[in-house]
């Protein structure tokens, strides 16, 4: 920023400096004929009050001539005495005066010179008086085009010193944003940048990196406690597959082998669906952008319920057909995990219930006759591997996860899932996911 403020301040200041030289040159060369003009005034007067002498003593260094219209010279200054005429084009028949430049006569201390003619009289009477002078050079007025020349570096120097100081001041907050970040880590998430009390570009920078610092913290949180949250999970069925392996092996002939057998399976039934349901929330994260297509939500419910046997009577309640764009396989997950979930808390009857709501909703309930959830721990039950009390909500064998994905795969179809009361006042829980058709 400063070198391109350097190099324009340069630029504007050396035109300008070219424009007030030439401006000084041309006053210089107005102010020279003007001179020269009241020169040839003076031998004027003096030719018309009678016959001037050959020699023309004049103040100054003013160089002059008169000529008759023969082409005789009849008077001279000291310095253009026997010199040859000047010969130039006389002023026209309107007007009795010519400014010439020329570099074609015979004058001393110059190559080119600024000539003012002056016709006194007309026809054979007729009378030029030529008065000259050098042509000014290219600095008439040294001292003035010396101030000026000086005054482009200094300008140059001043505008960027002016720059480099506005935009050091104006990059101070960046640098310290910059060396905040430096020194945060992985383990040190909780520090912020400092942010400027102007609502500037650097401001709101400050503000956007802050917000970031924000959701990565808490991202890193989720993480630590999601792994701390799987490490424990899979510790419980591997450390009862442990035991009852141990217990084999250590009394063999003591040990019943089915019962044993059947434990390990349930322990091992229990990882899977735990590496299941994590895999399922991978494959969410990784690619939230999964194939979409027109999904039957009631032929999908109906197949999910047909899949195999449940605990209590589950109905499907739909009117028609409600059909939505998502991916089949994360939306049977979806079903699956709310019906499975319904079915393991409920004491009788689980119903699902599908419909469409103006202007294109499509709703689907989930309902169960259970002891509900108490409303403090209704957002609860979507975080993972949350477990509620045993008091006031019993856990059949589900993973923790899958109200976590639920809600995960409705997020990626721009819908939600959320849990309400039942709205015919009977005790139970029911979970209401509305999805975009």
């Amino acid at each position: 920023m400063t070198l391109a403020a350097a190099l324009v301040t340069l630029l504007l200041s050396a035109v300008l400096c070219a424009v007030l030289l030439n401006l000084v040159r041309q006053q210089a060369v107005h102010d020279t004929v003007e001179s020269q003009a009241r020169e040839g005034r003076r031998v004027t007067t003096a030719l018309r009050a009678g016959p001037l002498e050959k020699v023309i003593h004049q103040p100054g260094d003013a160089l002059q001539q008169v000529v008759d219209a023969k082409g005789n010279v009849i008077a001279a200054s000291p310095e253009m005495w026997g010199r040859p005429p000047l010969r130039l084009s006389p002023p026209n028949e309107f007007d009795s005066r010519r400014d010439i430049r020329t570099c074609s006569i015979d004058a001393p201390g110059g190559d080119c010179f600024l000539v003012v003619e002056v016709r006194v009289g007309f026809g054979a009477d007729a009378h030029y008086v030529f008065s000259l002078t050098p042509e000014p050079g290219l600095f008439p007025r040294p001292l003035t085009a010396s101030l000026l020349i000086l005054g482009v570096p200094v300008v140059t120097a001043l505008a960027s010193w002016g720059m480099w100081t506005a935009a050091s001041r104006a990059l101070r907050p960046v640098d310290a944003i910059r060396r905040e970040l430096d020194e945060i880590t992985a383990t040190d998430l909780e520090r912020r940048v400092p942010q400027p009390p102007r609502r500037d570009e650097v401001g709101l920078l400050a503000e956007s990196i802050n917000a970031t610092l924000d959701r990565l913290e808490q991202a890193v949180a989720r993480q630590r406690g999601f792994v701390s949250d799987v490490s424990h999970e899979l510790r419980s069925p591997l450390a009862a597959l442990r035991m009852e392996l141990e217990l084999a092996l250590a009394a063999p002939e003591e040990a019943d082998m089915a019962e044993t057998l059947r434990a390990i399976l349930d322990n091992t039934d229990r990882l899977s669906a735990v590496v299941d349901d994590l895999l399922a929330l991978g494959r969410l994260e990784a690619d939230p952008n999964f194939r979409r297509e027109p999904v039957d939500l009631t032929g999908l419910a109906d197949q999910e319920v047909l899949s195999r046997p449940r605990r209590t009577q589950v109905t499907v309640l739909s009117e028609g057909s409600v059909t939505v764009q998502g991916g089949r396989v994360e939306l049977a997950r979806l079903l699956t995990n709310l019906i499975d979930n319904a079915d393991r808390h409920a004491a009788h009857e689980v119903t699902v219930i599908l419909r469409v709501e103006p202007p294109s909703t499509a709703v689907v309930e989930v309902v169960d006759d259970g002891t509900g959830i108490a409303p403090e721990d209704r957002e609860r039950v979507f975080e993972r591997f949350t477990r509620l009390s045993q008091g006031g909500h019993r856990d059949a064998g589900g993973t923790g996860l899958g109200l976590a994905i639920s809600r995960d795969i409705a997020q990626a179809h721009r819908g939600s899932l959320v849990l309400t009361d039942r709205s015919d006042g009977i005790p139970g829980a029911r979970f209401v996911l509305r999805l975009p058709q």
